[in-house]
């Protein structure tokens, strides 16, 4: 039944064929030619397959193993450099009429508060995110038809964009709510969104169906078939996700790398980004509960193995993580983090308190914007606000083209230094700005273009002197 071509949720991503790369994987794990011929095409750097990436997480030779993460480091090196994008969820709402047993959402969660932000209530967020620094965002909803319908959201991202505070803009909004029509997905579209973002949770029908047991997500192939629908819409970012712990993880690494695959056989043009959230502790929700729970050690594998296997993605990790896993995995394949974030509906203007509790999950990392920019730049890494693409209408095919063909530095390095400047001169505390302008200087030196070099030069010191919003 595998067609990676198929419309067909169970079509491309198979059961059997993912049972069948597990077990291929198991038998070849100490196998040290194979694995060995699948290192020397990775490190050609266009991809793997799912079957080959199985492989390498299940490898147990212990120089292939560092050969993996040296190989992840170098990927991401040459792609995304030593940039990390940075933004901010914003939940608009915690309505919902699922019941999925891992979020305390669900619509049996009768003690966590139920909220929906008023259009006016988002204007203050959206302030306040901005005089956090924030250029991008990324919406979150509960499905509930009846209090979050697309007409509330297309209006929440109206509202959003239309907000200029002081120096402060959202440049981009990344959309993450319920599957929906392809109707929905052109309005959205229409929006001006960046990237629609919808996570499987897990790829394991059975399991799927099990933990989705009542409400619209229940329905395994409407969910899972989301993305086609959304490029049909005229969405070509998209960026799917797993929720780690939920079930077992080779079998989640091997159906999100197939996903990719039928993006790309079927459209052309892969997954914008790949989220690896794991089960984190929240309202009503046990971690402990679930067993399929994974290490720090197989995390940090898992993302080494889809940097390898889908060179071209961003990959993305949120506050659910420490700071001290964010630092082990930002080298190995990270390319965005979010930064000061609230998982509650709303709470950037004033924090909730315990009592209030209105958040979906848990924050591991809770230090300020600035904070988490300050660590970056000490760790040698161009915190980026940059939106230019998106902007500049270099989205889907034409984002991975520049990508591919290495050409895209030329836009990326500088905008990411510009937007940094933007923060420097804005948001940044005094130790922060002076770590930042020092980051500035150096990285200049490294655009080897001198037209580009000579141009962001010149756009950084306009920058100093007032101006805003210059980009490649």
């Amino acid at each position: 039944m595998y067609d990676p071509k198929s419309g067909i949720a169970t079509e491309f991503i198979d059961d059997a064929e993912i049972r069948k790369s597990l077990d291929f994987a198991e038998k070849n794990k100490g196998n040290k030619e194979l694995i060995d011929s699948i290192l020397k095409k990775a490190w050609e750097m266009k991809g793997i397959s799912h079957q080959e990436a199985a492989v390498l997480l299940e490898c147990e030779l212990e120089e292939e193993n560092l050969e993996i993460q040296k190989l992840a480091k170098e990927i991401k090196r040459r792609f995304y450099g030593n940039r990390i994008v940075m933004f901010a969820p914003l939940y608009l709402s915690n309505y919902c009429v699922n019941g999925c047993t891992y979020c305390p959402y669900h619509h049996c969660n009768e003690h966590i508060r139920r909220k929906k932000l008023s259009q006016e209530e988002i204007r203050q967020e959206v302030i306040a995110l901005q005089d956090m620094g924030h250029k991008r965002l990324a919406i979150e909803s509960g499905e509930d038809p009846v209090n979050n319908p697309i007409e509330y959201i297309l209006e929440s991202i109206e509202t959003i964009y239309g907000i200029k505070h002081k120096n402060g803009a959202i440049r981009r909004v990344n959309v993450n709510i319920a599957a929906t029509t392809v109707e929905n997905y052109r309005k959205l579209h229409d929006a001006g969104i960046g990237t629609y973002i919808l996570f499987q949770e897990t790829y394991n029908k059975e399991s799927y169906e099990q933990l989705h047991p009542t409400g619209p997500k229940h329905d395994y192939a409407y969910h899972t078939e989301a993305m086609d629908r959304a490029m049909e819409g005229g969405i070509d970012d998209v960026g799917l996700g797993v929720l780690f712990g939920l079930n077992m993880y080779r079998y989640e690494l091997v159906g999100i790398i197939m996903h990719a695959e039928h993006l790309e056989a079927k459209f052309g043009v892969g997954p914008h980004t790949i989220s690896v959230p794991r089960i984190c502790p929240a309202d009503d929700i046990d971690p402990e509960s679930f067993s399929n729970a994974i290490s720090d050690e197989i995390f940090e594998k898992i993302v080494s193995v889809i940097r390898i296997a889908v060179p071209y993605t961003g990959m993305i990790v949120s506050t659910r993580e420490s700071k001290e896993t964010r630092e082990k995995v930002l080298d190995l394949g990270i390319s965005q983090i979010s930064g000061g974030s609230r998982t509650s509906v709303g709470g950037y203007v004033e924090e909730e308190t315990i009592e209030e509790n209105s958040a979906q999950f848990d924050v591991s990392d809770r230090r300020t914007l600035d904070e988490v920019v300050n660590w970056l730049l000490g760790l040698g890494y161009i915190p980026s606000f940059c939106t230019a693409c998106y902007r500049e209408g270099r989205t889907g095919d034409r984002f991975m083209k520049l990508l591919k063909s290495g050409q895209i530095v030329n836009c990326c390095q500088p905008n990411a230094l510009m937007t940094l400047k933007e923060y420097l001169e804005d948001y940044a505390s005094e130790d922060t700005k002076k770590k930042g302008e020092e980051v500035i200087r150096r990285e200049l030196e490294v655009i080897t273009n001198p037209v580009v070099k000579e141009k962001a030069a010149e756009y950084i010191d306009n920058i100093h002197k007032g101006k805003r919003d210059f980009r490649f």
